[in-house]
């Protein structure tokens, strides 16, 4: 089986995250900033961005929050940083 040239060791280019997600490109540079606290891709020594299954989803739940639930930025800041606290809290107690 021929591996997509996009897809490399696990990771996604920045144009195959865009395909899959519906998001353009320049839109996940910006929330790469506005939500740096959550979405860090690794980047390559050419310092290209390499997505790995968890930055996609992340990307989609940025994208459900934004432009289905309506939330803002801070808004759907807030609800990760909640869900990620939650998330840390479970693991903790168990």
């Amino acid at each position: 089986m021929r591996r997509s040239p996009l897809y490399n060791g696990g990771s996604m280019s920045i144009g195959a995250v865009s395909a899959l997600t519906g998001v353009e490109v320049h839109t996940l540079r910006y929330w790469e900033k506005e939500f740096s606290e959550f979405l860090k891709p690794r980047r390559t020594g050419g310092k290209q961005r390499r997505y790995s299954a968890d930055d996609v989803t992340l990307i989609l739940e940025i994208k459900r929050l934004l432009k289905q639930e309506m939330y803002s930025i801070a808004g759907a800041r807030r609800v990760l940083a909640q869900s990620y606290r939650d998330s840390t809290s479970a693991r903790t107690a168990a």
